[in-house]
């Protein structure tokens, strides 16, 4: 079973109805007993940086977080759900993010080096490149697109944690792995079947306990 965490903080159903239509069984929950029982945890999230990490503080969902990773079992932040995983975010100046991960959250600039205008937020799909290595994107090649919805994103403090990134005015960190932490910017609950893919290689270690 697959542990939802629920923080009031968007996209919950849509995550659940990809994890039901590939097999698994999920459960939307707050509980503490109930996400630490499961086999894997997932922390979705639309909206802004310091918002959702009141709702995490003020329910004690920050501490329990803490205690299923702990648990090596597997974890994935989609969305917000990766970046209140880092330390902190220019969204929501002097609130602490989680600090799982080692990171800062920036805004996406609207124009790049060569003088170029983006859209911010980003709405859409973008292609990504993916790191070899990944656990998450095992089995998937080339630079297959996803869909993302964001106006902030990632600079991951190690590289080497980075499984994939794109482009966007700048070069974005659009996933990161560390241990059994795992996180997209993007959305792969709805990313088609590249998402689906993504989502059945985390349910995949879950079955294996982590590893892979």
């Amino acid at each position: 079973m697959i542990a939802i965490i629920d923080y009031d903080a968007g996209n919950i159903r849509s995550v659940e109805k990809a994890l039901l239509f590939l097999g698994e069984d999920a459960v939307i929950t707050s509980d503490r007993e109930t996400i630490l029982k499961s086999d894997a945890a997932i922390l979705p999230g639309v909206g802004a940086f310091g918002d959702a990490m009141k709702r995490l503080t003020d329910r004690g969902i920050d501490k329990v977080i803490y205690e299923f990773v702990e648990t090596g079992k597997p974890f994935l932040g989609i969305c917000l759900g990766l970046q209140l995983l880092f330390r902190e975010s220019e969204e929501s100046p002097g609130v602490p993010g989680l600090g799982l991960l080692d990171g800062a959250i920036h805004k996406i600039p609207s124009q790049n080096d060569a003088g170029e205008t983006f859209k911010v937020p980003q709405i859409g799909w973008n292609d990504i490149d993916i790191n070899p290595e990944s656990k998450l994107f095992q089995g998937i090649e080339g630079k297959p697109y996803v869909y993302f919805v964001h106006s902030f994103y990632l600079k991951a403090d190690n590289p080497k944690e980075v499984a994939a990134t794109t482009e966007y005015s700048l070069s974005i960190d659009a996933a990161v792995e560390k241990g059994n932490i795992m996180a997209t910017q993007f959305h792969p609950e709805k990313s088609s079947e590249v998402g689906l893919k993504i989502l059945k290689n985390f349910i995949n270690m879950s079955k294996k306990g982590g590893k892979n």
